[in-house]
């Protein structure tokens, strides 16, 4: 586990970049911060392993904080003024991301340090399945999924978000690849290069995609139709 805190001191930006750290199951969020000198003083009595912070503070500044950093401490800048990326990257931090964040950029970019810093082997949450069901992780919890519940499955580039029926999507750092490996073939198909979905749900095809409720439109490949045609010809009356 990569034990982290996060500065920042607006208080959104700060609870967005928490909500982040919290989806990576192999991040712990220590602590987070709106004032770098409250971080420092919590460094000192805590081992931090990497740090996201906003670059421009006015206690103080990012690039003094990464100065003070104790020796093997990786951090990231987060900033919405793109001309501080040289300073950023000339004192050697791990990472530079430009506000506003997307949740993949972000991903990409703990992904990244974490191959090059930290390697770990725990990048993509195991995956433990029955004829029912699967356990997946997603924050620090492992979930159980009905396979009857899903109704389709879309990729979001490093993660996986898993929709169902009737409860909250459930978002996983993962590939679709490797999700679908471990869905019963019978039950659920691949008609997108981002999207599965579940067969049994289908109920309305229509131009080249399939329609969930009345406003989810889910786009059939090129590559994938045939197959996906074969199916409903199969079970077309």
């Amino acid at each position: 586990m990569i034990k982290c805190i996060a500065i920042d001191d607006e208080p959104l930006a700060l609870r967005q970049l928490s909500e982040y750290i919290k989806t990576v199951p192999y991040l712990s969020l220590e602590s987070s911060f709106e004032s770098a000198l409250e971080a420092c003083a919590f460094m000192q009595e805590h081992a931090i392993d990497l740090v996201f912070a906003d670059i421009s503070m006015p206690d103080i500044n990012g690039i003094e904080l990464a100065n003070s950093l104790p020796a093997g401490t990786k951090i990231i800048f987060i900033t919405a003024h793109s001309e501080y990326a040289y300073d950023g990257f000339r004192i050697d931090a791990a990472d530079y991301l430009l506000k506003p964040i997307s949740l993949a950029d972000f991903l990409q970019s703990v992904s990244k340090v974490n191959e090059r810093y930290f390697k770990r082997n725990d990048t993509l949450p195991e995956i433990k399945q029955d004829k029912n069901h699967l356990f997946i992780k997603s924050e620090y919890r492992i979930i159980r999924i009905c396979f009857s519940d899903i109704r389709y499955i879309e990729s979001k580039r490093e993660y996986v978000r898993i929709v169902l029926d009737g409860q909250e999507p459930i978002s996983s750092l993962m590939s679709i690849t490797k999700l679908e490996e471990s869905l019963p073939a019978s039950m659920f198909m691949r008609v997108h290069r981002s999207f599965i979905v579940n067969l049994e749900k289908i109920t309305v095809v229509e131009r080249n995609r399939i329609i969930f409720g009345n406003d989810t439109y889910i786009p059939i490949g090129d590559s994938y139709s045939a197959r996906f045609q074969e199916y409903v010809k199969r079970n077309f009356i």
